[in-house]
């Protein structure tokens, strides 16, 4: 079993890597650096995400794999995008954020999205590395669902006739933009 420390306060995403490595102890970075903090700067999911893993790693002299993910919506030009945790303002929830998005959405016919995550493993001596996954759908009109977190009770996957609030852990997992970065990161062997 190995340590896996993801660069995240964020507990949805720390649950969503639980499930994904079931056999390995997953810590958030919050019980190892309680002050752990990052600011936001880059203009695309890969740089956030290196910026974490890269600055969590040379604190901790470990392997850090972090995570930058969000909503990207057609006919908002991509939005909300690198602000979807913030994008509501400066004291955003995910009920606001969601609220927003609805709100910029209710007489948008287009209402095609995905989920982008990039996760970036940082190791010791090595060049951050990232990988990419996507998940596609379309926006409800409402919530429906009461798992996950974020965007996910208005996030229709049609394939599965659910929204991603709606899937359990693992139906999540095996099919979320998360999901497929981190297998993307697994085939590559880079933990090995």
């Amino acid at each position: 079993m190995m340590e896996i420390v993801i660069a995240t306060g964020n507990q949805g995403k720390i649950n969503d890597f639980k499930h994904i490595f079931k056999n390995h102890e997953v810590v958030g970075i919050k019980s190892l650096l309680d002050d752990f903090d990052v600011d936001e700067t880059g203009t695309t999911f890969e740089e956030n995400a290196k910026l974490k893993s890269e600055t969590a790693m040379k604190l901790l002299n470990k392997v850090v794999i972090s995570d930058d993910s969000g909503l990207e919506v057609d006919a908002l030009n991509n939005a909300p995008g690198v602000y979807s945790a913030r994008y509501s303002g400066e004291n955003a929830t995910d009920l606001s954020n969601l609220n927003k998005v609805l709100d910029e959405m209710k007489n948008e016919t287009n209402r095609k999205a995905r989920f982008v995550c990039v996760i970036s493993v940082s190791r010791p001596g090595f060049e951050p590395v990232t990988f990419r996954g996507e998940v596609e759908g379309e926006l409800l009109h409402e919530p429906r669902g009461e798992n996950g977190f974020g965007y996910d009770p208005i996030f229709y996957v049609p394939e599965l006739n659910k929204t991603t609030a709606e899937l359990s852990g693992s139906e999540k997992a095996a099919i979320s933009h998360r999901g497929a970065a981190i297998q993307k990161m697994l085939d590559s062997q880079i933990l090995k």
